[in-house]
């Protein structure tokens, strides 16, 4: 089955970086797209960034010039670059992937999640 494994949160000041990494397994049709979502609390789930296997990228507004999202096909991984990082980016940022099953159905798959705190 679909499993997702989300590395790399952590507490750093503002203005710092991360990288957060999200490795899937288990489709047998790969994974399209690949990307991550985050929530804060009282807020809802947002879309931060996502890259399609046709290359497409999209990009929260608010993130656009200071993250950067990639992919390893071979190693079915998606990483998210972040720089200059402000106390409203913190929040849990959850892997997303989509992926066709035996039936042919696309569906959805969510990580864990992996807790980013930006903070003096």
């Amino acid at each position: 089955q679909v499993q997702l494994v989300e590395s790399g949160g952590g507490l750093v000041q503002p203005g710092g970086s991360l990288r957060l990494s999200c490795a899937a397994s288990g489709s047998l049709f790969g994974f399209d797209p690949m990307g991550w979502y985050r929530q804060a609390p009282g807020k809802q789930r947002e879309l931060v960034a996502r890259k399609a296997s046709n290359g497409s990228i999209d990009y929260a507004e608010s993130v656009r010039g200071r993250f950067t999202i990639s992919r390893d096909y071979p190693k079915n991984t998606v990483s998210l670059e972040m720089h200059s990082l402000k106390p409203e980016d913190t929040a849990v940022y959850v892997c997303y992937v989509a992926a066709r099953d035996r039936n042919f159905i696309q569906r959805g798959y969510w990580g864990l999640g992996t807790q980013v705190t930006v903070s003096s």
